[in-house]
């Protein structure tokens, strides 16, 4: 945003002081990626830059760790249990957040922050005593070391993101569209499909795509509930770290960089459809 010509002198020194700040936030948070991404092309097996990576050489430069990583039996068993288990939980957290985001919205619905303090509450409490009291939970019904176990294990830690994004987006939803399709004598189910979901469609992919990454990236609950059959991707860049260094872990790092972007693309467009259909122009 540029600086009016009124700007006194104090305000155009903060404009670039809060400017200069921004950059330096930035360049902390994306620093240790931009770190990360070289290292994945390193020709040798370190985690630090050779002399000739620093000279950009070549010869310092390679693809190794990427096909280590693409036929590497374990990692691929990993990228397959990360997948089954990330869409599954995604589209359960999915629809079970977005019929509790419904009714939380109505209202009619009593005790509504209580109810939704206690829908968040998986993203509140340490994720330590989260996988504990799952374990616990899960043993009593022999859950653990399976797929069933961890796919609801995840489920549970989406949903709050799920309920989270509907919600907001059912704040702005104009609930005269749905009194006027049931005066024309359109039943409850069809109004839903028909009316409220084509609107509040950008809030649940929004919803779903946090679940997904959610599930994607979860280390410590997979550790408790998860066997080694269930080994995710992050468990594996896990034991890599704990047992065998590789530069092949941060190959995979980077690839999942790439996939966090992509999904980050994802919701910002979603977030400029959402504004558009509000007849908000996007800043």
């Amino acid at each position: 945003m540029a600086l009016p010509e009124s700007a006194t002198t104090s305000e155009r020194i903060w404009h670039y002081v809060f400017r200069i700040i921004c950059t330096c936030i930035c360049i902390f948070l994306v620093g240790p990626l931009l770190v990360i991404i070289p290292l994945s092309f390193n020709a040798e097996p370190y985690f630090t830059f050779t002399p000739e990576m620093l000279s950009f050489d070549p010869a310092g430069y390679s693809l190794r760790w990427y096909e280590d990583f693409f036929t590497s039996d374990a990692w691929q068993a990993s990228i397959k249990n990360s997948i089954i288990v990330a869409i599954a939980s995604t589209v359960l957290a999915t629809t079970l957040g977005t019929i509790a985001a419904l009714g939380l919205s109505s209202r009619y619905m009593p005790y509504k922050d209580i109810i939704m303090a206690i829908m968040i509450s998986p993203m509140i409490v340490p994720l330590i005593i989260s996988a504990a009291a799952m374990f616990f939970f899960f043993s009593r019904f022999q859950l653990t070391q399976t797929y069933l176990g961890v796919i609801l294990a995840h489920t549970a830690l989406g949903i709050p993101f799920v309920v989270i994004t509907v919600t907001a987006t059912l704040s702005g939803f104009d609930h005269s569209l749905t009194r006027a399709a049931s005066s024309l004598g359109a039943g409850p189910v069809y109004t839903f499909f028909k009316v409220t979901l084509p609107l509040v469609t950008p809030g649940v992919i929004s919803g779903a795509l946090f679940a997904f990454i959610t599930s994607f990236d979860e280390v410590v609950v997979v550790l408790f509930i998860a066997g080694p059959q269930q080994t995710t991707m992050p468990i594996q860049m896990w034991s890599g770290i704990r047992e065998e260094i590789s530069p092949t872990i941060l190959a995979a790092a980077t690839l999942l960089v790439l996939v966090s972007i992509s999904l980050l693309t994802t919701l910002e467009l979603l977030r400029r459809r959402t504004e558009r259909l509000r007849g908000i122009t996007p800043s």
